[in-house]
């Protein structure tokens, strides 16, 4: 792991839930394990939340746990003969009536899509392979002219991607969830099908602290109002799978560079999402354009990819993430990778860069220092070295394991919790030795510690040193 700076996020399911499988996993190189609420019931999601933990104890190094919130799922309702084929140029009709479809109507449930929809407006059936297009709407029913036909059959996913719905992006179930979640003490929290800032602020309020919130981007709206998301987020996942349904795949990769840049401006995590090693659901091996994608996510300079089916129900988990640990070997000791994350670097405007990780990378650069070392209380100082991509690893020191876990997230950090220290010599001397714990350095080396005085106040980075790893400069004064 003190060899990769991308961090790597694991979907749990059927294929992983085991304890075994679990450690497998993390000790092939997850970070982050994901709980996806749109499956398993909530005794399941918390006996794989403790495997989870159990192993974290075991392998002695944080992990996190993100806890993926459904959200609202928009769904047809049934057909009399199980399912009808829609040919170009019909007429189809969805409506409020409950009565099981036929091959000219069916129940769409719900009324906030109708008073939303316009002449004009487009709607999508299972993940987007039908296509209508609306004629005629009034507050319960819609006539459409199918451009794009196909098998429609019960309870298809429906979605309106040219239009801002009048939907909560928690639904009763979310909520349920994203209260379970919250208790049984989960370290970042996703939000599913976020539209605005609103969605982002009330599940806030829900969550009250409990854990970081995750924005989902896979609406068109959301691309819309994507700063003042960010602004209200504490990280971000591009989810290309809804997102390539609702817009034209084409755009997808510019979009995805644009996503990833502003979350780096902003000093904030940002993962990369959605069929990156999809083959490998079944097969052992990935395909070419599969590991050119991955490498691509890397060298944009996002924080972290994610398996979905891959690891939660393919059969060859533990494969996947291997994969994605050697492409990210390759990708990092690439001459071509240093040049091509400082171009995707930004300047961060309007954002505060923290100016003594500013100092520790520049220094870094010069080639004086082998790592930097940064305690934190709350991760903004870390998070704030990370957004500097600097070439040396960086460790994040904090007595709180919460934060620990919460920056397992973040690019090239690697995360320690130790026990409070009161002066800025105990920090360089703890530095010095979680650092030679993880082989970070040699005892020949220089490292760089950032810190504050107080060093267990939240906020008061303020000290940067350069401290030798032998300890001989340990005993000199605690001013920087």
């Amino acid at each position: 792991m003190r060899h990769r700076n991308v961090k790597i996020l694991a979907t749990l399911g059927p294929s992983s839930s085991t304890k075994s499988v679990i450690k497998e996993l993390a000790s092939a190189g997850v970070n982050v394990f994901r709980l996806n609420m749109s499956h398993g019931a909530h005794k399941d999601i918390a006996e794989i939340h403790g495997h989870i933990r159990n192993v974290e104890r075991e392998l002695d190094r944080p992990i996190a746990i993100l806890g993926d919130l459904q959200g609202p799922k928009l769904r047809c309702g049934t057909f009399a003969n199980g399912s009808e084929l829609l040919s170009k140029g019909d007429v189809f009709v969805f409506d409020l009536d409950d009565t099981p479809g036929d091959i000219d109507r069916v129940g769409l449930p719900h009324p906030e899509i109708f008073k939303a929809l316009e002449v004009g407006s487009t709607l999508l059936v299972n993940d987007g392979l039908i296509r209508l297009q609306v004629e005629e709407c009034t507050d319960s029913l819609a006539k459409c002219r199918v451009v794009v036909g196909g098998k429609i059959s019960n309870r298809k996913g429906v979605n309106v991607p040219s239009v801002l719905l009048p939907l909560s992006a928690l639904s009763e179930k979310d909520r349920l969830d994203l209260e379970f979640l919250a208790e049984l003490g989960v370290d970042w929290m996703a939000l599913s099908f976020v539209q605005k800032p609103e969605d982002v602020l009330e599940a806030r309020e829900l969550i009250n602290g409990r854990a970081k919130i995750v924005s989902k981007i896979e609406k068109p709206a959301a691309i819309d109002a994507f700063d003042a998301i960010l602004e209200a987020s504490d990280g971000i996942m591009v989810a290309r799978g809804d997102l390539g349904v609702e817009l034209p795949v084409q755009k997808l990769p510019a979009i995805q560079k644009q996503l990833v840049r502003s979350c780096r401006e902003a000093g904030k995590p940002v993962i990369v999402a959605t069929q990156m090693l999809e083959s490998m659901i079944s097969s052992p091996v990935p395909t070419r354009a599969e590991v050119s994608d991955v490498a691509t996510a890397m060298y944009e300079g996002a924080d972290a990819i994610m398996l979905s089916a891959e690891s939660a129900a393919g059969e060859h988990p533990i494969e996947a993430v291997a994969t994605m640990v050697n492409v990210a070997h390759e990708v990092e000791t690439d001459t071509n990778y240093r040049a091509m994350l400082e171009a995707g670097q930004g300047k961060g405007m309007g954002v505060y860069r923290n100016p003594l990780t500013i100092a520790a990378r520049e220094i870094a650069d010069s080639g004086d220092i082998r790592a930097i070392c940064c305690f934190t209380q709350s991760g903004s100082t870390a998070l704030s070295a990370a957004r500097e991509r600097p070439i040396v690893p960086v460790l994040a020191l904090t007595p709180d394991t919460n934060t620990a876990r919460h920056l397992c997230l973040a690019w090239g950090l690697h995360c320690k919790t130790i026990q409070p220290v009161d002066r800025f010599k105990g920090a360089v001397s703890a530095a010095i030795q979680a650092t030679l714990t993880l082989e970070l350095a040699k005892t020949t080396d220089t490292i760089a510690v950032t810190a504050g005085l107080p060093v267990h106040k939240s906020g008061s980075t303020n000290v940067l040193r350069l401290a030798k790893m032998d300890g001989s400069d340990v005993d000199q004064s605690d001013a920087a």
